[in-house]
């Protein structure tokens, strides 16, 4: 079986998103990520504090696989980072930028807390 993989079209949070509640806060583990299927996107969440979640695409932008929940949490300085499970590629999760391959960029999202859920803006 042979899968062609596309990259996501888009690599930054659009100006003017719709925000879509994914789950209770509390269902996300400090410092583990979880996938999440949104308007049909694969999102990966990252809760890194108790009232702190990063969004970021799940689709590993070297090789397109849709595996970046499982990727390692870590920091550069203050900046909070997510290294691929593969390659280990590591990206800002603040702002997708990758810090060991300047041509890749890791698609963001906005999160925000509201009544307890986790909300993400497409």
């Amino acid at each position: 079986m042979t899968v062609i993989l596309d990259r996501a079209d888009e690599l930054t949070t659009t100006a003017v998103g719709e925000w879509h509640r994914v789950c209770p806060v509390d269902e996300l583990e400090v410092a583990w990520g979880e996938a999440a299927l949104i308007e049909g996107r694969q999102v990966a969440l990252f809760r890194i504090a108790p009232g702190e979640v990063f969004a970021v695409a799940q689709q590993d932008p070297a090789t397109l696989a849709n595996v970046m929940a499982r990727g390692i949490i870590g920091s550069r300085g203050s900046r909070p980072t997510i290294a691929s499970p593969l390659h280990k590629e590591v990206y800002d999760l603040e702002t997708g930028e990758c810090f060991t391959d300047p041509d890749l960029k890791l698609a963001t999202f906005a999160t925000r807390l509201v009544d307890g859920y986790i909300e993400v803006e497409l």
